[in-house]
């Protein structure tokens, strides 16, 4: 009975002491995993967003992903061609600039803060988003080397976009108030015509 006890009892301890290494080794791994995962989505950043170099969309992103932004496009997955799409557009527009502002990991998951800077030089790029520059979080979930899954949470509310909302608003407002002033107007000169006769 004793020696049973006691091999337990050098069991727990062998565990006890070894736990902590194992939990640095583990908690090492997990770190240069998440280092890894960093670099993936800041390359992202530098080759589609800093520079244009959009052709090397697939060396971050899974052939396809699943994207959750703003609008109708929740839960989409889409083919990751869509990335080079949506940062051409904007290059074939103006100049864009990437400022990482903070980047935290953990797990498969690497949350990103940056701003987005944007000068448009062709009319198209000055009327649709003018000169902006916007706060970004991007959240990737990556797995094998890939991103396969985008959390995209913009503050388009600076953006051009949101003045052209603005306008076509104020232009359906106006639209809307001339109709009771034209009305008016007509009666007035219906009121005046019967009073002269």
């Amino acid at each position: 009975m004793k020696s049973k006890t006691a091999t337990r009892r050098a069991l727990l301890l062998a565990l006890l002491l070894t736990a902590p290494q194992v939990h640095a080794q583990t908690e090492a791994r997990d770190s240069a995993q998440e280092a890894a995962n960093k670099r993936i989505a800041l390359g992202f950043y530098r080759d589609l967003w800093d520079s244009d170099n959009t052709d090397r969309y697939a060396d971050y992103l899974a052939e396809t992903y699943i994207v959750h932004d703003i609008g109708e496009r929740k839960g989409l997955r889409e083919p990751a061609i869509e990335q080079k799409r949506i940062a051409d557009r904007f290059w074939d527009n103006g100049v864009m600039d990437f400022e990482l502002d903070y980047q935290i990991a953990e797990g498969d998951l690497v949350a990103t803060r940056w701003t987005w800077h944007y000068e448009p030089e062709t009319v198209m790029g000055k009327l649709m988003f003018g000169s902006t520059s916007i706060p970004i979080i991007n959240v990737f979930r990556i797995e094998g080397g890939e991103i396969v899954e985008l959390w995209n949470h913009r503050h388009d509310i600076d953006t051009g976009i949101t003045r052209a909302f603005v306008m076509i608003g104020l232009a359906i407002g106006l639209l809307i108030a001339m109709i009771p002033t034209f009305i008016a107007f007509r009666l007035r000169r219906k009121l005046r015509s019967t009073e002269a006769a």
